[in-house]
């Protein structure tokens, strides 16, 4: 039997923009809106970005609610369509749940500090000046790519397959494919090489060369590391994340029509 709306305990986060503060305050009148320490459920509000950081704050330690996300932003990939705040507490008592993981960053800086961070998109490393960035790229110890030549590289989770992995010309993966997508960003060298994709139990290490003459950042969805010396990125197969999609707009569907959109 289907969860009834009652039994929710719903909180609600939203971006600070017209339309979806406005929207907030209109299910605020609607409904019996909690304190996220309350609550069981969280309603997001806004675009892409508004999920990631609902997401990326539960990362940081807050409690991990499954996530009901309502497109008041711009693309909106990860939430749901916006249908109103009519009957939105029955959407999210007959939502699907899809679970994600997020990828695991380790990060070491020139000088040997070390920066961990979690992203549930992609781990990707781009040059910090005009010259090009020299990477050696190691899959599960094995070096694989000496050196690549170019702006960067990248890792992407299937959730993130279809966001900057997508736009550098990478593969867009099935969330069920528990792969992962290898991409270069504007590789020069190897001219030809289109990257890789990867069963998610692989442990990737990122190693630059030149970093004096040629260095690199790193960012995991949001958070940037400069000057990197190596960077080692793995699925955390420990953490499980939520999301709440309605009956017939999953995340997975979503992403099998994004191949067919020009």
């Amino acid at each position: 039997m289907a969860e009834t709306a009652a039994l929710r305990k719903l909180a609600l986060l939203h971006s600070p923009s017209e339309r979806a503060s406005k929207t907030a305050r209109a299910l605020a009148e609607t409904l019996d809106i909690v304190p996220i320490e309350e609550a069981d459920t969280l309603i997001a509000l806004g675009g892409d970005g508004t999920m990631l950081d609902a997401l990326h704050a539960m990362l940081d330690g807050g409690r991990k609610l499954p996530v009901f996300g309502m497109n008041l932003g711009t693309v909106g990939f990860l939430m749901n369509r916006n249908l109103g705040v009519a009957g939105l507490a029955e959407r999210i008592a007959r939502a699907k749940p899809m679970t994600v993981r997020p990828l695991a960053m380790n990060a070491v800086t020139q000088d040997g500090i070390s920066h961990t961070s979690y992203a549930l998109n992609e781990v990707s490393l781009l040059r910090e000046t005009r010259q090009t960035a020299k990477v050696e790229i190691a899959v599960n110890g094995k070096v694989r790519i000496p050196e690549l030549a170019g702006d960067g590289v990248l890792l992407a989770t299937p959730m993130g397959s279809t966001a900057y992995n997508l736009s550098a010309n990478g593969p867009i993966l099935p969330l069920d494919s528990h792969m992962l997508a290898l991409t270069p960003i504007s590789p020069f060298r190897p001219r030809r090489w289109p990257g890789a994709i990867l069963p998610e139990s692989s442990r990737v290490t990122f190693r630059v060369r030149e970093p004096d003459k040629r260095p690199v950042a790193v960012v995991a969805d949001q958070k940037e590391v400069r000057d990197i010396a190596e960077v080692h990125v793995e699925i955390a197969s420990e953490i499980a994340m939520t999301l709440l999609f309605d009956p017939g707009h999953a995340l997975d569907e979503r992403i099998v029509a994004e191949q067919f959109v020009h």
